[in-house]
Formats: structure tokens, C-alpha cells, sequence
């Protein structure tokens, strides 16, 4: 009989017999758990009721005046907020929409109704408070003013009453909004953190600040959900405007990190949902993700798909989404709970499982991690529990885990994608998209950092030949055969400037299946993930995998310490023999205590041989919530028996069997 050290032993000693051995203390459940949904109305007794205006060749007109105007090209408005006047410059967005845009819904009878509908005339704006350095506005024109005002020590929102001109003028930390927690999907990819940072010592600052420089664009569509369009009284037209105002948000809040945000189409399950959305998230996730792959992919090209669900998901969690996935077929999108009558509360949480897809991780105290934004003022975007007030801005580790992923080649088809999207509204100098007629576009003369661009103008400045690109260097292309991209690990190719293009050709890898570190692996999604790598990433250097048996013994039981995932009601998965390695990694050796974190304990298992003697098998249990992928668990893409990979599909576990011809998915 095997002896299994378990930290719930101290924690519950009615129910359990195991000997305790608990290497760190932390809460039993969600590390980062929230209170209960306080108020799902949500309504504030404190704000200002203000009657903004706008200014029109000096004179003031009634917000209700710019439907009459067609919403120009751009806006001054004149609010007053504490006494004091303030003019917010306002630029329509011109870069939310992309050319080939759609919008579908459906009819009672299940027919799909798409159209290519010409949003000209939007009314979404990006803009600043003139004289306020380092001030943001994000504000919607469709219904009266509705937007978020950010100023370097207030943050305001604002929107429309029901009578006339009047608007609600809120601060921050007054606008209720529900707090939640994100979740990763469990058994999805790994998180960010778990890859081995050795991959990255090798890339030059420079390709690194090329990774960085070079403006990455994200083609989004985003879904409604039947209970969405029921929660918007049913009017189609109502769910795609707050559609449309929550991805001018994230636009907005992606700015920063040289990431734009374009829509390519809006879609509203109008007659039934497409797939089963329920309150387990973990189910809908999955349910989401193969919808998209199966029947939304072959109809329309995008990069990303988020859900916005009308569903209450159960406990804390309001959005869940995979990490590191962005432009994978499988797994580049979330889900998101509507969960505030404000969109922005929704837009926030939607930029933070966009943040996953990208690989960032949450922004834990152990992480230190730098933010502008005060806690009052909201923190930053990838705390991982969300309400009020919210947060806007990104943390200096997000910004560090967006750079090695994409070092990582991480968001491949965002690179793939040279800057020649040809937007909706015409030509635009400032926008961020080089369009035809353009040389180059750096964003507004605000904006724009680049010394190769000429920003009034979107042209190339004397003397040079290219502004963007990780080909382009001093404003001049790189030399055929420079290297712009290296190769981040066994399964990767590195990438050479052609001499005749800016920008670094796509990203490639060797075939999945293709062997790599000896006979231990294989590549999948340009990765080589191995059993030893994995035992030394938990535990540290000397550490290696346990025997066979270990796997076996250990991930029989189907408990949270050894199992195969979940099943599809959500319980422990036991192993089969031939699984066991796919299962809860077991290691030897390495450090005392495993060294990915203070949240991280010692599963310690003796099991003894017919021959005498015992065997230790070391296994890691990490409190990270149960909306968080296990990092104890065996990495996607492990080798994990004789020509056979892992790779989680779906909440029960899946594996891949290669040969010289093709692939065959055994589902268990």
C-alpha cells in the first residue's frame, strides 16, 4: 500500500488519513477568490448629473446635434466636471472596423442573415482632454455620450440619462461593477510561466525590441450569446452597438502595448445558441472553442473569437480563456459574462482573457509586478480579480509576458500580416494602418515615436527606405540572410531578412510529430516539451522523471493529486496504464521544495517494490484556483508513451498518435 502526503490532510483531518507534509501554507480553494456578485444592477447613488456640449466653430451645440452631423470625423465636447470645464478632443476610430466586416444574426427559423454593412458612419471615438498630459477618452456617440474619461489622478464615466441632453457623470470608484475572477481553461496550454526561460537568453535586445516595435494586429469577432440578445430585450441592432463599444474599449486599452484591434465581424445567436453555453464555464469554454474551429473558422478568417455570454457563470469566475493561444485553430479565444449594465465592465474583462490568448499571466503580489494605476484607481488589467474601480492599463509583467511570447512566436498570424489593411472610412493619416497611398503611419503626431515617419504626412522622412519592420533598421532594409527571428527552441526555425521586405517572413517550425531532444519528445505547435524539462521547470536543476510506476500508481486514483484531467461532468479523471504518463508528472530529485512559486506544495508518494524497498514519487499541487490550469499536470505536447503525445482538446483527455502518414486522436 502507498503512502500519499497530501497538504488537505492538515486542512480537513475528519475526512482524511494521509501523513501531512505541507511545504507552504496557503488558502484551501481560489487563491484569488472575490467576494460574491454584490450588486448585478448596477446603479450608483453617486454621480454628477451634467448636460455636456458640443463645440461647434466656437459656438456650443446639444449632444443630440451630432446624429444631424453624420458623427464627423471629429468631435470637441465640453463637460463640466467639479466646477471645472473640460474639452475632450474626439477622433472617430477609424481602425476598429476592417474592410471585409460582417455582421450576422438569425432568423426564428435558424437562417443565417449576414451583411457587409457600411459603417462609415460609426460613432465610436478615441481621444485626449486637451491640456491634461497623459489623458485617454474612449467614448460611444450612438445613444447620447457614453465613454470612459481618464485623466492622471481621476477616472470618470460617463453616460446618457433618459431625458434630453442630461448625462450621469460617475467617478471611478463609484461605478459599481460586479466582481468576479478570471479563469484559465484547465488542461488547455500551458501557462506562460511553466515554459522554460532558457528558450529566450538567446535573442539580442534588439530582436526583441523589433518584436515590440513593430504595431500587431488583431482581427476579432465577437459572438453574443442567446441569453445575451434576450438580455438586451432582443433587439439585434442594441446587442451589435454594445458589441462594437466594448472592442472600441479593448482597441483602446491595447494601444499602448502597439497591438490594435480590428473588428472583422459581430455575430448574435438571435434564434438558440450554436453551442451548449451553461453556467460552468469550464464547459462552455471547450463548447466555444470547437464551434469556432468547426464552424466559424471555415466561413470567416479571423485571428480571435470572444464569447459575450448573458449566462451568470458559477462562483466568481467571469471570464476563462487558454493561454499562449492566440492564432491557434483550437484555442485563440474566451468567454466573457456581461456581468455589468455599464459595457465596460464586460470590455475589461474581455481584454484580460485577450491578454491569456496572448500569454499573460496574472498579476500576482509574489510577481512584483509595476503599475501605474493605483489599487483605488483600479490596478491594472491582468489582476486576477476584477471590480471596482476598473482597470485600464497594463502592468509592467504583462508587458514582459507579451514579449516573450511573442519572441516565442506566440501570435504568429498577427506578424503574418504586414501593415495593408484597408480600413472603412477611407484613407487616414494617423490611424496606425498603413494604407495604400502610405508609406508609413506611426499613429497621430502624439503618438508617433517612429524616426523614420513623417507623422502629418504618413511618408518616409529623407533618406529613407522603411519605418516599420524587424527588417528595417536605421530607416534601411537589412541585408538578405540577417537574422530578424531566432529559433526559440529544438522545434524552431529561425527566420532571414529577404533584403527586399521591412518585414520578417512568417514564422515557421518543424511538422508536429517531428522527434526532438533525442528520442524524449516531440515537437507540437513548435514546441518540445519533455517529462525531464517539465520535472526541472517544478523542481528545479537535478531533478528528472520518476519511474514508471510511480505514474501508474499515483494517476489511478482520479483525485486532485493524480488523475488525467477531468471528465465532463467536471470529476477526476483516473489513467488508464497506457495514459498514466499523461497524468499528474511525477518527478525525483531537485530541490526540497518545488521552486515555481509560494503557492506550490510537496504531493509526496512511497510506494513500495515486491523486490523490498520503497520508491518516492514527488508530484506538485499548486493553489491556483479551480479555474486555473494545473501546472502539475503533464504539459500539451509531451511525449507520454510509445509514439504518442498529450494534447487537451477538451476537459477528458486526448492523445495523438503519429506515424509517417497521419494523425489519428483517440478520445477517452
Amino acid at each position: 500500500m502507498s503512502t500519499r502526503y497530501s497538504p488537505m490532510c492538515v486542512l480537513l483531518p475528519a475526512v482524511c488519513a494521509r501523513v501531512v507534509s505541507v511545504l507552504t501554507l496557503c488558502c484551501l480553494g481560489r487563491l484569488f477568490t472575490a467576494a460574491a456578485y454584490p450588486d448585478h444592477h448596477n446603479t450608483s447613488k453617486h454621480y454628477e448629473v451634467i448636460e455636456p456640449y458640443l463645440l461647434i466653430g466656437g459656438q456650443q451645440r446639444p449632444v443630440s446635434h451630432i446624429k444631424s452631423l453624420g458623427h464627423p470625423a471629429s468631435l470637441k465636447v465640453l463637460i463640466k466636471v467639479n466646477g471645472e470645464q473640460l474639452l475632450l478632443a474626439l477622433w472617430k476610430n477609424e481602425g476598429l472596423f476592417a474592410s471585409h466586416y460582417t455582421e450576422t444574426h438569425y432568423l426564428e427559423d435558424g437562417v443565417a442573415v449576414t451583411t457587409l454593412p457600411n459603417v462609415t458612419i460609426h460613432c465610436y471615438y478615441h481621444g485626449e482632454v486637451m491640456g491634461h498630459q497623459g489623458s485617454d477618452v474612449t467614448i460611444s456617440t450612438c445613444t447620447g455620450l457614453r465613454g470612459l474619461i481618464s485623466l492622471e489622478d481621476e477616472v470618470y464615466v460617463l453616460e446618457p440619462t433618459q431625458e434630453g441632453n442630461t448625462h450621469r457623470l460617475y467617478r471611478g470608484q463609484h461605478l459599481k461593477l460586479t466582481q468576479g475572477t478570471c479563469g484559465h481553461g484547465h488542461n488547455i496550454s500551458q501557462p506562460a510561466e511553466m515554459f522554460n526561460t532558457a528558450v529566450f537568453s538567446s535573442h539580442s535586445a534588439r530582436h526583441k525590441r523589433d518584436a515590440q516595435s513593430s504595431t500587431k494586429h488583431v482581427e476579432l469577432i465577437i459572438v453574443a450569446d442567446n441569453r445575451e440578445y434576450q438580455k438586451q430585450g432582443k433587439d439585434v441592432e442594441k446587442v451589435k452597438q454594445r458589441l462594437a463599444e466594448i472592442a472600441n474599449y479593448v482597441d483602446k486599452f491595447y494601444r499602448s502595448l502597439n497591438i490594435r484591434v480590428a473588428l472583422v465581424g459581430l455575430e448574435v445567436w438571435s434564434d438558440g445558441d450554436k453551442c451548449s453555453i451553461t453556467q460552468d464555464p469550464f464547459t462552455s469554454l471547450h463548447e466555444f472553442l470547437d464551434w469556432r474551429k468547426l464552424k466559424l473558422l471555415p466561413l470567416r478568417a479571423h485571428d480571435n473569437a470572444q464569447l459575450i455570454s448573458g449566462v451568470y457563470f458559477q462562483g466568481t469566475t467571469i471570464g476563462m480563456a487558454p493561454i499562449m493561444s492566440m492564432c491557434t485553430a483550437e484555442q485563440s479565444g474566451g468567454i466573457v459574462m456581461d456581468h455589468s449594465d455599464n459595457p465596460l465592465g464586460a470590455a475589461v474583462t474581455l481584454a484580460h482573457e485577450l491578454g491569456h490568448n496572448f500569454g499573460m499571466n496574472h498579476d500576482t503580489p509574489e510577481r512584483g509586478c509595476g503599475c501605474r494605476a493605483t489599487v483605488d484607481r483600479g490596478g491594472c488589467i491582468m489582476t486576477p480579480s476584477t471590480g471596482y474601480p476598473f482597470p485600464t492599463v497594463f502592468s509592467t509583467c504583462s508587458k514582459k509576458d507579451l514579449a516573450a511570447s511573442l519572441e516565442k512566436g506566440v501570435g504568429m498570424c498577427l506578424f503574418n500580416m504586414p501593415e495593408v489593411k484597408v480600413l472603412y472610412g477611407g484613407q487616414k493619416c494617423g490611424n496606425g494602418y498603413v494604407e495604400e497611398g502610405e508609406q508609413c503611419d506611426c499613429g497621430d503626431l502624439e503618438e508617433c515615436l517612429n524616426p523614420c515617419c513623417n507623422a502629418s504626412t504618413c511618408t518616409l522622412k529623407e533618406e529613407a527606405v522603411c519605418a516599420h519592420g524587424q527588417c528595417c533598421e536605421n530607416c534601411q532594409l537589412k541585408p538578405a540572410g540577417t537574422p530578424c527571428r531566432e529559433s526559440s527552441n529544438s522545434c524552431d526555425l529561425p527566420e532571414f531578412c529577404t533584403g527586399a521586405d521591412p518585414h520578417c517572413p512568417a514564422n515557421v517550425y518543424l511538422h508536429d510529430g517531428h522527434s526532438c531532444q533525442g528520442v524524449d519528445g516531440h515537437c507540437y505547435n513548435g514546441i518540445c516539451q519533455t517529462h525531464e524539462q517539465q520535472c526541472i521547470t517544478l523542481w528545479g536543476q537535478g531533478a528528472k522523471p520518476a519511474p514508471g510506476i510511480c505514474f501508474e500508481r499515483v494517476n489511478s486514483a482520479g483525485d486532485p493529486y493524480g488523475n488525467c484531467g477531468k471528465d465532463t461532468k467536471g470529476s477526476f479523471a483516473k489513467c488508464e496504464a497506457r495514459d498514466a504518463k499523461c497524468g499528474k508528472i511525477q518527478c525525483q530529485g531537485g530541490a526540497n521544495r518545488p521552486v515555481i512559486g509560494t503557492n506550490a506544495v510537496s504531493i509526496e508518494t512511497n510506494i513500495p517494490l515486491q523486490e523490498g524497498g520503497r520508491i518516492l514519487c514527488r508530484g506538485t499541487h499548486v493553489y491556483l484556483g479551480d479555474d486555473m490550469p494545473d501546472p502539475g499536470l503533464v504539459l500539451t505536447g509531451t511525449k507520454c508513451g510509445q509514439n504518442m503525445v498529450k494534447i487537451s482538446l477538451k476537459q477528458s483527455l486526448t492523445k495523438a498518435y503519429y506515424n509517417q502518414t497521419q494523425t489519428h486522436s483517440d478520445l477517452t
